[in-house]
């Protein structure tokens, strides 16, 4: 099989395989219906994306993988059936690269894009392949093939697609409540989690801090936690404290200090991050003061706190969509924003918002005011009766507006008089909003064209 055909190959997670597949000498080629930052970096690589699904496009491939996004009537897959061609999910062909490697998967309902990153770049100077679900600039781009066998990636577990995965070396960030469309239950995805587990076949790195984890691990012996101020686990941080924007804490590993370190990105859930990462740079060979240098340096993952322009007015891009990383955001931007910070969240998906709605309850405080747009609903219909005026009801707010238009944002943002933040978040096409705005004011000042 040497032709591969990657429907919905803009997806951030598509993309990345499709990049890997090219360099390994495959003949690529995809369609997604929308172009975005990724599709150029695809082009620029020799692999052909389409703008639109036809039958046509699949006629002379070995090969197709398809995003979970994918709906079975799209006409790709109904022809690749009809011809015979063998079709997978990007987490089989995922697995198919990684099991075969020294994997380190990345895990958990929040925070895999920043701990794989994170984890990527440290180890960067032994040269492992890379597949991360954003854009990590010191690479400038989502994935990359290295010349020895340590394979880092993300393992999702929205699908279920983590359970094609038998890593060497997993990481656990945490279990909640999340993709109940799919799972049905937390139960459900705990037992996904444990036969995650159960699947890896050397270290398991587990965050401490979650209730959820630490019932999963009793009576494992290829178990390591990690934690802030948790004295009991294997790898604490201590002594935290932020000063000039940065976050300072101690490393405490098997009981022994290994070192003090800083990070740029806010939050006590980045600290959290990077605490495995750490543990893993050590073990692969990195020195302490490499590992110091390069976390200093680690600006996040594209969408992860992403500065977008700072002066008057601050434009911040973040991907939080779901309740506890909204507030983990909140949580981290007041530690280092000194202004009137103002949350502009555009909920993704219908089905999300349903199951979620009473954990909106008092996400966004520490605020000072909340403007809701409308759902992007990632192309599902409406099926719950979901309405902002319930969100707006939930969230609890004493300063929170809905906005439907963009254009009503601009205004919004050209008119704010005092210093302040504007923190764009969500998983939909929000970034885009952010992106435009933040290039208006670099041209125009604090107007908005």
């Amino acid at each position: 099989m040497n032709k591969i055909y990657f429907i919905g190959i803009n997806g951030i997670g598509m993309s990345g395989l499709a990049k890997i597949m090219k360099l390994k000498g495959y003949e690529v080629s995809g369609a997604d219906l929308s172009r975005n930052y990724v599709t150029e970096e695809l082009e620029s690589l020799g692999i052909t994306v389409y703008n639109s699904h036809l039958a046509e496009n699949v006629c002379d491939v070995n090969l197709v993988v398809a995003s979970s996004a994918i709906k079975q009537d799209n006409p790709e897959i109904k022809k690749a059936q009809e011809l015979g061609i063998k079709i997978i999910k990007r987490g089989e062909l995922l697995s198919l690269l990684m099991n075969k490697e020294k994997g380190i998967a990345v895990a958990g309902t929040h925070g895999k894009t920043t701990t794989s990153s994170m984890l990527g770049s440290l180890l960067l100077d032994i040269d492992p392949t890379i597949v991360v679900g954003g854009i990590l600039p010191e690479i400038g781009s989502n994935a990359r093939c290295g010349k020895i066998e340590v394979f880092i990636a993300e393992a999702d577990e929205s699908d279920n697609s983590f359970l094609h995965l038998t890593p060497e070396t997993a990481i656990i960030t945490n279990i909640e409540a999340d993709h109940l469309e799919n799972h049905g239950s937390l139960e459900n995805i705990k037992k996904s989690f444990k036969q995650f587990m159960d699947q890896t076949k050397g270290e398991i790195l587990v965050c401490g801090d979650c209730f959820e984890t630490l019932e999963l691990i009793k009576n494992r012996k290829n178990v390591k936690t990690y934690g802030i101020n948790k004295l009991d686990a294997n790898i604490v941080a201590t002594d935290i404290r932020v000063e000039n924007g940065r976050t300072k804490f101690k490393v405490t590993i098997e009981g022994k200090v290994f070192g003090e370190f800083e990070i740029s990105i806010p939050g006590n859930h980045n600290i959290q991050n990077a605490l495995p990462v750490i543990y893993l740079a050590k073990k692969y060979g990195i020195s302490k003061t490499r590992i110091s240098e390069k976390l200093l340096k680690f600006k996040g993952a594209k969408r992860r706190y992403d500065i977008l322009h700072s002066d008057k007015i601050r434009i911040i891009d973040d991907y939080a969509h779901h309740p506890t990383e909204i507030k983990a955001t909140i949580q981290g931007a007041k530690t280092i924003e000194k202004n009137k910070t103002i949350a502009i969240f555009q909920p993704h998906r219908y089905s999300r918002v349903n199951f979620l709605l009473n954990d909106f309850k008092g996400s966004f405080e520490g605020v000072d005011e909340v403007i809701l747009m409308p759902v992007y609903s990632a192309g599902e219909k409406n099926e719950f009766g979901v309405t902002l005026e319930k969100l707006k009801e939930k969230i609890g707010h004493k300063h929170c507006i809905i906005v439907e238009k963009n254009e009503d944002i601009e205004k919004i943002v050209a008119g704010e008089k005092e210093s302040a933040t504007f923190l764009f978040m969500g998983a939909g096409n929000i970034s885009s909003l952010a992106h435009m705005i933040a290039e208006n004011i670099g041209r125009t000042g604090n107007e908005v064209i």
